[in-house]
């Protein structure tokens, strides 16, 4: 089992191009590494990921770019999301783009493609409504507004919440993945993913196309613009005193 760990702290691991090419050459490390028998992804510092370092989008958009998040759907091994703090939009698809999600009580998940003005390309708009339904993915993407971990529990957004320790609990899990016939568990793995993507590969490709249509119209100065209101919105929605849940 190996621990992946995003570590951009002051930034709450939001991803830029650098951290992005990082987790490609990790997530190829891995894949290619038969010892590995499962993946955890996790996030230092309190936060899974804040999505795309909104600074580095509105500078040059070179970290617009789901590669990092394609080689985390494409690994063969089995993947846990140990989620804490944000899972935003760009966080929110790579948790997405793994096999199993845990989430701490303080998690906060969100799809604010709409508010930053930008479409989905890694995955909100296929993967997300096939886990929660059709309703609940509209509301969510077309709101913005953050879902709390015990709501996205019940939403079946994650497999379970766990008081604090995520990261500990994914940790036990991928132990009892583990334990299990490695060979049994890929062939698991994929005829359940390949099950799963019936429709869904030609659904990305789709959402991957539109997405890069879309932002190479778009004017990058307007995410620098707005970025300060859309971090103070977000800010002001993860607080305690807005939590509709404890």
């Amino acid at each position: 089992m190996v621990v992946l760990t995003l570590n951009r702290q002051g930034r709450r691991n939001a991803v830029s191009s650098e951290l992005g090419g990082e987790i490609c050459r990790a997530a190829g490390q891995l894949a290619a590494d038969p010892s590995v028998r499962v993946v955890v992804l996790t996030g230092a510092g309190g936060a899974f990921c804040a999505g795309l370092d909104l600074n580095e989008l509105g500078d040059s958009g070179t970290n617009f770019d789901g590669r990092f998040i394609e080689a985390v759907r494409d690994l063969p091994q089995p993947t846990i999301a140990a989620i804490e703090g944000p899972a935003v939009t760009g966080g929110l698809e790579l948790a997405l783009a793994c096999d199993i999600r845990i989430a701490a009580a303080s998690a906060r998940l969100a799809d604010t493609h709409a508010r930053v003005g930008v479409l989905p390309g890694s995955g909100a708009s296929v993967l997300l409504q096939r886990l929660i339904g059709y309703g609940r993915a509209m509301e969510m993407s077309l709101s913005g507004r953050f879902v709390g971990a015990a709501e996205a529990e019940r939403w079946g957004l994650v497999n379970r919440m766990v008081d604090s320790d995520a990261l500990g609990a994914a940790v036990e899990l991928a132990g009892q993945i583990a334990a299990n016939d490695a060979g049994a568990v890929t062939q698991i793995k994929r005829l359940i993913r390949d099950g799963a993507d019936r429709g869904v590969a030609e659904a990305l490709v789709r959402e991957r196309e539109a997405a890069a249509s879309y932002f190479d119209a778009f004017d990058h100065r307007a995410v620098a613009a707005s970025r300060r209101a859309i971090m103070e919105r977000a800010r002001a929605e993860l607080s305690p005193e807005a939590r509709p849940e404890s």
